[in-house]
């Protein structure tokens, strides 16, 4: 008779980990920063090891699909999603809104995206003021929110809701009320909800069920502290070193991912550090792949995954 061999186990899926031009100082709001080139923020990905990135700002990279896959798979990289920032909480320009995402959204799926990372607009530039919104008008941004998700799911894409500095959905207090009034999944971003006075290890621990899409960042504490107390704007506080590579601030990073790995998550994790860059020398210039190489070292030693580059 013939042995039978063992049934090996099942192989578990690498963590899909992917990096974002905002932690090259590519951003959106009108006077961030010095601005470097695609080709240099790509190939500088690509030589850290990661296979994806997610869009960056409008018409940083091609919003014409075939020009966009060609762009990024110059480089080795897949297209993960985008951030969208909308006016949610007004039903005036909802047509507006729901066209934006319409748009971007099919930006996105012909770039072989997965998500759609939305966020609550004040419709103000940056997200150094935020008016408060009233009853009616958080009803507002929790419909408009799904009727974003049915346009981006008519793409293939699913939708995560972003609670961030400066948008509607900020503080843990809010991300939690969204969770509870919505049923879209949320963006786990580990540095704007702990600005914002929330608890991302809570927040993960508790809502891991709900958690679609993740930005890892970590934060100092005792700046997240100044931003919450009025002393500096967030745009500040970004200038001053808020963020640093995963392991050198404030968030419990380990127990975050910890509690997404046994919750079953099978999202992408994705490499973000705000910064801003002012262009003045290479030593400048040469920041954002070090720190990022370092927090994909810190994210594949909690992952356990090996083979890594240091990006030197």
């Amino acid at each position: 008779m013939t042995p039978t061999r063992p049934t090996p186990p099942p192989k578990t899926p690498l963590p899909k980990v992917a990096g974002a031009p905002i932690s090259w100082g590519v951003c959106e709001v009108p006077g961030w920063g010095h601005v470097l080139d695609p080709g240099t923020v790509l190939a500088e990905m690509a030589a850290l090891g990661l296979t994806a990135t997610e869009l960056g700002p409008p018409d940083y990279l091609p919003s014409d699909p075939e020009r966009l896959r060609a762009v990024l798979s110059g480089y080795g990289l897949g297209l993960v999603g985008g951030f969208l920032p909308v006016v949610l909480h007004d039903a005036a320009p909802r047509d507006e809104t729901l066209a934006e995402a319409d748009r971007v959204a099919g930006v996105l799926a012909a770039g072989g995206a997965e998500v759609l990372v939305l966020a609550a607009s004040t419709g103000l530039d940056g997200y150094d003021e935020r008016p408060a919104l009233t009853d009616e008008q958080w009803r507002t941004l929790v419909s408009t929110a799904a009727a974003v998700r049915d346009v981006a799911a008519r793409h293939g894409l699913t939708t995560a809701l972003h609670p961030h500095v400066g948008t509607h959905v900020e503080t843990g207090e809010e991300t939690e009320r969204f969770l509870a009034d919505s049923d879209l999944p949320i963006c786990l971003d580990t540095g704007h909800l702990l600005i914002g006075g929330g608890d991302p290890v809570a927040i993960a621990r508790r809502w891991a069920g709900r958690i679609g899409h993740v930005h890892l960042k970590d934060v100092r504490a005792s700046v997240a502290a100044r931003v919450r107390a009025g002393e500096l704007t967030y745009t500040e506080a970004v200038g001053q070193g808020i963020y640093t590579p995963l392991g050198d601030g404030d968030v419990d990073v380990a127990s975050i991912v910890a509690s997404l790995t046994e919750a079953g998550y099978r999202g992408w994790y994705v490499l973000e550090q705000d910064t801003a860059l002012s262009g003045d020398g290479a030593e400048e210039a040469a920041q954002p792949r070090r720190d990022t190489a370092r927090s994909l070292a810190r994210l594949h030693e909690l992952l356990g995954v090996r083979g890594i580059r240091e990006g030197r």
